[in-house]
């Protein structure tokens, strides 16, 4: 094994770690080393002797491609050979000597990592990447790296109960690729699907590689991580990585253009849901304003047409449709004139009579009648003490109250836009998953913090009445540690911002549920509305309709084309979008 330059002077950076490296050594190094991972190239800068070179490698950066060099020896004089093409990335290098940490040995819990079993990983690791916003790679990369790349390790942690992938990372052997005289390696794409509900996926993945490349007799792993990433930043530094002063280039393109430049004044401070149609609108050319940014507010402008949108709110849903959508008691008339099913129900009294409902159906749903995001919203209702309580809940968002019959089955979203579905899937409530080591509400905690990392903090777990009644109704309080694999929902409504998780199901939904979803939003007058049905099965035609909404979420459905459908429709003279699905092409 090689010795570890580092060891003596651990501050030391990569041109004095080549200086201390032999003759032979630097002889053996393979020259001008650059990798392809498919989502981009890793061009490692100590093998490049000149900088212009270098500096014409980067530029030769691809279409749609997010190339990073790493380890340059003179990363200034590098820019300085093209500086209106390069920069200096913001992100730190961390590294882990394997001499200083031991192997932690933790055991994960509720899932496994291994390295890629068959053709189908790959494709199951470009979806964690989507799910993640990061630049998805060619499966056949992905999968040739795997086979005949030997510096290349893909490592993926699959769940214990249905073998599902819930993150990967990729790992670089150094020695392998260019026979380097620091011994070391290094970690790219770690990524954790942010609807996984088993906590430590990112950290297992971690030192998963780390043990790989220690039992290989590597000196040292290191990473690149952004540098206002704290999240990422206090885990690798609780499992011992250490900032080195290693730097990292790349070429200025459309992907990394917000680490160069500024965008439109208050763009950065867009939620997710305008964030995504601003981004959309930018990227062919329109014109953004940004009215309010809290808000969401923009107006946009284009040949000669101009639009002010509230994330997926537009000038073009007129008031009468938006008064029907907000009057859940009125969209269930509307929809139901329509030849729509809708569940049995009443507007609450507040006296015997609501509690007479109650006994005829058994098990209701209560809601204000008008509100958003699942506030004050109860499922499951079956006691005259739950109708009690629900009810007031409800009449603290809104003083008319809606009590429904409850329908079995899932909370399906489809979005309708311009009188086609462009997206469909479930909602499914917050759940946890036990370690046998943490309590309930250490897990809820753990959940609502990797929820709200994922979505902007829009969507957390409520540490409330809601939330300890349903721990309760299981058998469970907070302080009660859960069993090792065992899943616990802990809300009753699958909304997104009570912590809710949103699966796709855009290519299985039944055609029925589209036609339904496209005729409610006809029959309202909505020419963009989120349509909630529930469905006892997505690929089967029964449903019960439960409400519109008239600003759907459009980021939340990712990677379907919602923002570009948006776009479309505002922008009719723009490019189309791929095909969506219309009233037409229901199966008879």
């Amino acid at each position: 094994m090689t010795a570890d330059p580092t060891a003596d002077n651990p501050e030391a950076i990569t041109l004095a770690l080549h200086e201390a490296a032999t003759a032979d050594q630097l002889d053996s190094m393979a020259d001008d080393v650059v990798l392809e991972l498919g989502w981009g190239r890793l061009i490692f800068g100590q093998t490049f002797a000149d900088p212009e070179r270098l500096a014409e490698v980067l530029r030769q950066e691809g279409q749609g491609r997010r190339d990073i060099c790493i380890y340059a020896r003179e990363p200034h004089v590098l820019v300085s050979k093209a500086p209106a093409e390069l920069f200096i990335d913001p992100s730190h290098t961390y590294r882990l000597r394997f001499a200083e940490v031991e192997d932690s040995g933790s055991t994960p819990t509720g899932f496994r990592v291994r390295t890629l079993a068959e053709r189908a990983d790959a494709d199951e690791m470009n979806r964690v990447y989507l799910r993640c916003g990061m630049v998805p790679a060619p499966t056949d990369v992905l999968w040739d790296n795997h086979r005949e790349q030997p510096s290349v390790d893909y490592l993926v942690a699959v769940s214990d109960e249905d073998g599902t992938v819930l993150g990967t990372v990729t790992g670089v052997d150094h020695v392998a690729l260019f026979s380097d005289p620091e011994n070391g390696s290094s970690l790219w794409t770690l990524a954790v699907d942010p609807t996984a509900a088993l906590p430590g996926v990112g950290a297992a993945l971690t030192r998963a590689l780390a043990s790989l490349y220690r039992d290989r007799g590597r000196a040292y792993m290191d990473l690149s991580v952004a540098h206002d990433n704290v999240a990422a930043i206090a885990l690798y530094e609780k499992l011992g990585f250490a900032r080195v002063p290693v730097m990292a280039v790349k070429r200025k393109n459309a992907i990394n253009e917000p680490l160069f430049t500024h965008p439109p004044e208050t763009v950065d401070d867009l939620n997710p849901y305008a964030r995504i149609l601003a981004d959309e609108a930018m990227r062919r050319g329109i014109w953004v304003e940004v009215l309010d940014a809290e808000a969401g507010e923009m107006r946009l402008s284009h040949g000669g047409r101009t639009v002010v949108t509230r994330e997926s709110l537009s000038e073009y849903t007129s008031a009468v449709a938006m008064a029907r959508c907000d009057d859940k008691r009125l969209t269930r008339r509307i929809v139901s004139e329509a030849g729509i099913t809708v569940p049995k129900g009443r507007l609450a009294t507040f006296d015997q009579a609501d509690h007479d409902f109650l006994a005829e159906v058994g098990d209701v749903v209560v809601k204000p009648t008008r509100g958003e995001q699942g506030k004050g919203i109860t499922v499951g209702v079956d006691s005259a003490e739950e109708l009690d309580a629900a009810l007031a809940r409800a009449r603290e968002q809104h003083p008319e109250v809606l009590i429904e019959q409850r329908a079995e089955g899932d909370d399906l979203r489809l979005v309708v836009i311009d009188g086609k579905v462009v997206a469909a899937a479930l909602r499914m409530p917050a759940e946890i998953t036990g370690t046998g080591r943490h309590t309930i509400r250490e897990l809820i905690e753990t959940q609502s913090r990797r929820r709200a990392a994922a979505t902007g903090g829009e969507s957390q777990i409520p540490i409330d009445a809601v939330t300890e009644n349903t721990v309760r109704e299981a058998g469970y309080t907070f302080d009660d540690v859960l069993p090792e694999g065992e899943r616990l929902r802990v809300r009753r409504t699958a909304n997104l911002h009570q912590g809710g998780t949103i699966h796709d199901v855009t290519a299985t939904v039944h055609p029925e549920l589209c036609r339904v979803a496209v005729a409610a939003a006809a029959a309202i007058g909505i020419p963009v509305t989120g349509i909630d049905l529930l469905v006892p099965d997505v690929t089967k035609p029964e449903y019960a309709f439960i409400e519109a909404n008239e600003r759907p979420g459009l980021a939340n459905h990712e990677p379907q084309p919602t923002a570009q459908a948006f776009v479309d429709f505002l922008f009719p003279n723009q490019p189309g979008l791929p095909q969506a699905w219309t009233p037409d092409e229901v199966q008879s």
